[in-house]
């Protein structure tokens, strides 16, 4: 056996850089670092060294770049991933938020924190956390519960289970998710005689599992006896590149679909079937239909309560879900049918099992109806009164093309997003709604540039998320990555203000005028922008920021068009009641009413038959 000594590090970034995808493409394609004393000089020396083959790139948090690398694996369909790599401490913890995004999205990424020193000799090292009852725990095993795989390295000869096991878990459908390889910082730089054949070149293949015949007959039966079927599309429609299935069985057997907040583009927002967005956030169409459903048949979706009205959507007595999933645990919730396979595989196998199969085809009327709600909600407004939310997403759909990708992330432009904006191709929607995590838009629009650099990427951000995280707009600037971002300063969490005065309660910590303060907040956002090297400039109404975004996208860098909007409307037409729960005892008598409202709400829910 020919062997090659090298370091772990050195081991590990030549191994990595030896993984391909299914076109022969790297599927890992580089890491983001942060370098610290954990890390620089094993896992440094060896991605220096490594140069084009495994390219660095350096971000400015540690959350952010990790939440960059995330978008990145979400816009390529999973079907590539990259790595981030930091020291221990600080900056290892500084991703564990973006490990629960990563994991709660079902999203391929490789963390590489570095650790402890293996050998113990100068315990405690700087930034060690101790504990005192476990001399084996350190800060990364907050890593394990937001983990699909974790592993701490603590001799290089590990890497040679620990490597595949890492790879078989980015790539597999069902189990993917992110991967943390603990890296003790000694270990990093000690050598090991490592078989030749360890580097070889290996491709990783998304596997398309198909139904069980039991199942799949079942299923058939459930579609064929159902009077009302819906589908609900979920992001594995669009992982699984299940979009022309889903149209050809929607189409085959006269089915109308709904769009979760990740599925949303699976179909385009014009055809005939597609409802719209399903749920808290949905359209009156989707959820009229939802409403009268016996069949609800999940296509590559979790079943979020944002989905499913908090389960108390779905009103048929009658009733029942057929989960078709690629992970059993998402097609056994909620006493579903279930139908474990692969999405597209699924579709196809289920709509040949149906024939010539026709459900009654849905009331036009209701996706009629529900698009002039939405035209009205995103006019231009008139005279001078500040937009709503609704009106600045209006004002940028109409200023892009069909290929363009809009991002976000949290607060109130979720929700409008989800009901308002019409997306014409797959992928032109990348919405974090599972995590829903504060300052994951401006990262995401890099990292989703970066997969999909040929189309144009439109981040939408309130003030509250970008002053949460805004760093990687210079990072666009640095690697040439242009991103359009579009902020809309509303003074404060407008969204969750308007939550708080929905359950009863008083306007309180929220908006910035109302927050305890000696000073009042004047952030020139604009400012701020340019700071760091983007395009930047003010407007003071829809018909200049039509025009900002006309300069915007013929600009050759990022740029950043800020807009001050109206705190307190949202879009009145659809949407549906979410479980929040409202106090019991309170002095106000506006609590106690939304109490009462609360408890009539919650006679609706059917969490399981």
């Amino acid at each position: 056996m020919k062997t090659i000594r090298l370091t772990a590090a050195q081991a590990l970034v030549r191994y990595l850089a030896n993984q391909q995808g299914e076109q022969g493409e790297r599927f890992l394609a580089g890491c983001w670092a942060i370098f610290g004393h954990g890390n620089v000089a094993g896992l440094g020396e060896a991605l220096q060294a490594a140069g084009d083959d495994f390219p660095t790139w350096r971000g400015h948090n540690e959350q952010s770049m990790a939440h960059a690398a995330i978008a990145f694996a979400k816009a390529s369909r999973r079907r590539r991933a990259m790595a981030v790599t930091t020291s221990i401490g600080p900056g290892a913890t500084n991703m564990v938020t973006a490990a629960a995004l990563a994991h709660v999205n079902r999203l391929p990424v490789l963390f590489l924190p570095g650790d402890v020193f293996a050998n113990r000799a100068p315990d405690p090292v700087l930034q060690q956390i101790e504990d005192f009852a476990d001399g084996t725990v350190s800060a990364n095993d907050c890593f394990r519960p937001v983990s699909r795989y974790f592993d701490r390295i603590t001799r290089p000869e590990q890497l040679l289970a620990a490597l595949p096991r890492a790879m078989a878990t980015l790539t597999d459908p069902a189990a993917c998710g992110p991967v943390t390889l603990a890296l003790c910082q000694d270990v990093q730089a000690e050598a090991f005689d490592w078989p030749e054949s360890f580097f070889a070149p290996k491709a990783w293949r998304a596997r398309r599992p198909r139904p069980d015949p039991a199942e799949l007959a079942a299923a058939a039966e459930a579609v064929r006896s159902a009077r009302a079927p819906l589908i609900i599309a979920g992001g594995g429609v669009l992982y699984s590149g299940a979009c022309d299935a889903l149209r050809d069985f929607a189409e085959t057997h006269q089915v109308p679909v709904a769009e979760t907040q990740a599925g949303k583009s699976s179909l385009p927002w014009d055809h005939p079937l597609n409802l719209g967005a399903i749920g808290v956030t949905g359209s009156s169409a989707a959820n009229a239909v939802a409403e009268r459903a016996d069949l609800v048949i999940g296509v590559g979706t979790r079943f979020q309560d944002f989905t499913t009205g908090s389960w108390a959507l779905f009103k048929n007595p009658d009733r029942r879900i057929l989960a078709l999933n690629i992970q059993p645990f998402d097609s056994a919730k909620h006493n579903a049918l279930p139908l474990v396979c692969d999405a597209r595989a699924g579709l196809e196998e289920l709509s040949a099992a149906l024939g010539p199969h026709k459900a009654a085809a849905p009331d036009p009327a209701l996706k009629a109806g529900w698009l002039a709600a939405v035209e009205a909600a995103t006019a231009a407004p008139q005279g001078n009164a500040l937009p709503t939310d609704a009106q600045v997403i209006g004002a940028v759909q109409r200023s892009v093309d069909e290929d363009a990708i809009v991002v976000c992330a949290a607060g109130g432009l979720p929700g409008e997003l989800h009901k308002l904006w019409k997306a014409s191709r797959p992928l032109g929607y990348h919405v974090e709604y599972g995590y829903s995590c504060m300052g994951y838009e401006i990262a995401g629009g890099l990292g989703v540039k970066m997969a999909l650099p040929e189309r144009e990427v439109v981040v939408m951000v309130g003030d509250g998320s970008y002053m949460m995280m805004n760093s990687e707009l210079a990072t666009s600037v640095m690697l040439g990555q242009k991103i359009i971002v579009v902020v809309l300063d509303n003074r404060g969490f407008a969204c969750i203000n308007r939550l708080q005065i929905g359950t009863g309660g008083e306007s309180f910590n929220n908006l910035l005028d109302t927050a305890r303060h000696e000073v009042p907040s004047q952030i020139d956002f604009a400012a701020h922008a340019a700071a760091m090297g983007a395009i930047s400039e003010k407007v003071d109404s829809i018909a200049e920021l039509e025009a900002a975004m006309g300069r915007a996208r013929a600009a050759e860098r990022s740029c950043v068009i800020v807009i001050d909007t109206d705190p307190m409307p949202s879009t009145e037409a659809g949407g549906h009641w979410w479980d929040v729960a409202v106090p019991e005892v309170s002095p106000r008598e506006q609590v106690r009413k939304a109490r009462e409202d609360y408890e009539r709400q919650r006679r609706s829910q059917r969490p399981a038959d």
